[in-house]
């Protein structure tokens, strides 16, 4: 938490007068009971009512200048901690968007959305909370001690033995619910786990009919989280109990003492309720600084958290490398993988194993391969959305760990298996690779997309909005117009990841045939479950379990590969017998 501080720095004139002004407040407050005791002894003891009215105005006075006071450090406490968590969350927000995939499949996505927002809200609320109370309290509880010795040094001796004593008690609870409350976090992590993945899956789980074993897995986090909470709890309400008993029985003492010193003439009436008023003020502070050790504590513990997520440095620096070179020798071969090989962090086997293959400029390569074989892990070698463990992957002859990541991506426009849509207009969309996409630009790749009919459909065109995920829209409408996304990019390098599957055949043929019209200069891979669609490419892959088993054209693989040739009769030969069966 203490190096989150430095989201203060621009802050410091307001985490001055916070305090500042919290203590000034303050000081009129401690002022309140020795004028209560002069009202009592001159004011009612000699009945004088002007003199009362006199020291009940001072009262009036000193309650307005309080007011503003506290008004004031209450502003400036509010824009310190609204500033800091706005800048921490921009900071935080800027970190994550610099992880590799491998950091965030790690962390979790859960976790950083909690961390993103309930945690960076209750460090805000720590930090204004300290600034307003972190001094005030303090401040009340020796300043009442010290006007009790302008009373009485006898009386006053009673706040000496109590004030240690009542510290002791918050010191003690504070050491035991710090650690607590990072507990109470996680298990927050975990609902929220449990809750996007039912959200987002629910469709599957009723398919399944897994209501109650999902709805079992809710409760025993709930009941973890509630019972970390509640013993939490109980610690916490051990502070008021304590405090009350320990004040009570310090009040008790003054009574006692100060009856005894009124007798006997040492002590005025009105000097005793003084000092039973500094033993209630100091009760009312330390409430407040129970509820500010909470408030303190929770920041506190939320701030580590956020801290962690800082911590995890990323595997992919953005920095460019002097090392990587094109040499001639290279610069033939597009993209080149020279023996790699690739595992997931914290995985045991690795994902690909020595896979070498090249590809010239312009050429269209096809990827397949039974589920798992490591098709999508080869791509995404390419834009560095991982890193080899051995080997080397090369675009344009020169390794990619060499290139700014900006600069690498800029030249390969991706579409994900899973089509991704944000919330927003068809063109925003559409304009997220090229964001001064004329509208000529943008139905052209819908053409080749096979996307125009769906957009023309729509009411407002490429006005038409979308909603969050592309709820509104068909698995294939998704799947056409994030292809249309990545052409008008118009990258170097385009790799279509599985994203035609949602695509009936006839739909497929002409995406094909339009991806043909583009190649030129482009340099294509085409991932694929059919082989029809990547049987026209110049050179085909095929992977299994993350070897590269077969590598040639069509033709050559139909004659020299195994796996190649029995995936492509599971395929054709089915689909002559459906046809043979409607004949």
């Amino acid at each position: 938490m203490r190096k989150l501080l430095v989201y203060l720095k621009d802050y410091k004139k307001e985490c001055i007068f916070a305090p500042l002004f919290k203590l000034l407040e303050a000081s009129f407050e401690l002022i309140v009971p020795l004028v209560m005791a002069a009202i009592i002894d001159k004011g009612i003891g000699g009945a004088d009512r002007g003199y009362i009215l006199k020291m009940g105005g001072i009262l009036v006075l000193l309650a307005l200048i309080g007011l503003t006071c506290s008004v004031t450090a209450q502003y400036f406490a509010a824009k310190a901690a609204v500033g800091f968590s706005t800048k921490l969350r921009h900071s935080l927000f800027a970190h994550i968007e610099t992880l590799g995939f491998s950091e965030m499949d790690t962390v979790g996505t859960s976790t950083l959305i909690t961390r993103m927002t309930s945690d960076i809200n209750q460090a805000q609320s720590g930090v204004n909370m300290a600034l307003r109370l972190f001094l005030r309290s303090p401040f009340i509880v020796v300043g009442a001690m010290v006007m009790a010795f302008t009373v009485n040094v006898k009386a006053a001796l009673i706040f000496v033995v109590t004030i240690p004593l009542l510290s002791f008690v918050v010191l003690v609870l504070m050491a035991l619910s710090v650690p607590l409350y990072k507990k109470v976090q996680s298990g927050l992590d975990a609902i929220l786990g449990h809750t996007r993945e039912n959200l987002e899956g629910a469709r599957v789980i009723r398919a399944f009919h897994k209501e109650e074993a999902q709805t079992e897995q809710f409760h025993a986090s709930n009941d973890f989280l509630t019972n970390m909470q509640m013993v939490v709890g109980r610690i916490s309400t051990l502070m008021n109990p304590l405090t009350y008993i320990i004040i009570n029985c310090a009040t008790l003492a003054i009574i006692w003492t100060g009856g005894k010193q009124v007798y006997l003439g040492v002590l005025t009436q009105g000097e005793v309720v003084a000092l039973v008023n500094y033993m209630s003020q100091i009760l009312v502070e330390l409430i407040k600084f129970a509820n500010l050790t909470v408030s303190v504590n929770k920041g506190i513990a939320c701030g580590n958290r956020v801290q962690e997520i800082f911590e995890v440095k990323s595997s992919m620096p953005h920095e460019v490398s002097e090392k990587g070179n094109s040499s001639p020798a290279d610069a033939e071969n597009y993209v080149k993988f020279d023996h790699v090989s690739m595992a997931y962090q914290g995985s045991g086997e690795e994902a690909l194993t020595d896979i070498s293959f090249s590809v010239k400029k312009g050429q269209t390569i096809g990827i397949i391969g039974g589920t798992g074989s490591g098709k999508s892990s080869l791509v995404n070698l390419i834009p560095r959305f991982y890193d080899v463990s051995s080997g080397r992957v090369s675009v344009d002859g020169r390794d990619v760990r060499d290139y700014d990541l900006t600069a690498l991506r800029d030249k390969i426009g991706v579409v994900m298996q899973k089509a991704v849509l944000f919330a927003g207009s068809i063109a925003d969309n559409l304009r997220w690779g090229n964001g001064d996409a004329t509208e000529e630009q943008l139905w052209q790749a819908l053409e080749v997309a096979q996307a125009k009919d769906v957009v023309e459909k729509k009411e407002g065109g490429l006005a038409f909005m979308i909603e969050q995920g592309g709820r509104n829209l068909s698995g294939g409408q998704k799947q056409r117009l994030t292809i249309a996304r990545a052409v008008v990019k118009d990258p170097d390098i385009l790799i279509l990841d599985d994203s035609a599957s949602a695509l009936d055949f006839a739909t497929d043929a002409k995406l094909r045939a339009a991806l043909r019209g583009l190649q030129g200069e482009k340099t294509i891979f085409i991932v694929s479950q059919r082989t029809s669609s990547i049987q026209f490419a110049d050179q085909i892959l095929v992977m299994d379990d993350g070897r590269l088993v077969g590598i040639g054209t069509h033709e050559q693989l139909l004659d020299h590969c195994e796996i190649y040739r029995e995936i492509y009769d599971s395929q054709f030969k089915k689909e002559d017998g459906q046809k043979g069966g409607e004949a």
